[in-house]
């Protein structure tokens, strides 16, 4: 269970983000959309805990987080994964490599992490959060610089991985259609505040606001 009273973000006299209530029940899959700077990355790293803010905030349960830029360590893509591992290293590398298989990176376990491509590397940061169990899992575009076979190879990982851990799931994104096939409600922002709360079929068929009208319009062209 999420619940978020009057949460409010600002930078300096700028308001990034301003949620008077919002609750995600255990178990949902929730997507985050909207417009660049809309307030999507900031609401996840608030649940993450990893950005001030004022307001209440409860989050019940481990959380784990997947911020938008990934992050590789410079040694090989099994050690990125094994490095937040504890047990005997040929336990913790058959735990790894498992991750691996699930994003499709398994013939690249010997390579150095830093010379990956950006799609690569996002999937490397999911690896390392498929070896752990949580109650809520954060993604924030966890397909923004993947090309549609990776992108089906993220989702279907992740949809794996919450149906197992029968976890939460906050994805942020900029497409309608990845909510449609990633969450059952979608929430819409614009310039920090909610404007649409609803399934993915309603917001594709009927956005009830202009601004949610004019970014599915772009969607569908």
């Amino acid at each position: 269970m999420i619940k978020c009273e009057n949460i409010l973000k600002k930078y300096s006299d700028r308001t990034v983000l301003s949620i008077p209530q919002l609750e995600i029940k255990s178990g949902e899959s929730v997507c985050l959309t909207g417009a660049n700077g809309s307030g999507k990355s900031t609401l996840l790293k608030i649940i993450a805990g990893v950005i001030p803010f004022e307001g209440k905030l409860e989050a019940q349960g481990s959380i784990l987080y997947m911020p938008q830029k990934s992050l590789c360590f410079d040694m090989s893509v099994l050690s990125n994964v094994t490095y937040s591992l504890s047990g005997k290293k040929k336990d913790k590398e058959e735990i790894a490599f498992e991750a691996l298989k699930k994003v499709g990176l398994e013939a690249l376990y010997k390579k150095n992490a830093s010379g990956l491509s950006g799609g690569e590397a996002a999937r490397l940061s999911l690896a390392r959060l498929l070896v752990h169990e949580c109650d809520i899992l954060l993604l924030d575009e966890p397909t923004g610089a993947v090309d549609i076979e990776g992108t089906e190879i993220i989702e279907n990982a992740v949809k794996s991985f919450v149906k197992e851990n029968k976890c939460t799931l906050i994805t942020a994104t900029h497409s309608p259609l990845q909510a449609k096939r990633m969450s059952d409600r979608v929430i819409m922002l614009e310039k920090g505040e909610k404007v649409e709360d609803s399934s993915p079929e309603e917001l594709l068929i009927a956005p009830k606001t202009d601004f949610g009208k004019k970014f599915v319009d772009m969607w569908r062209y």
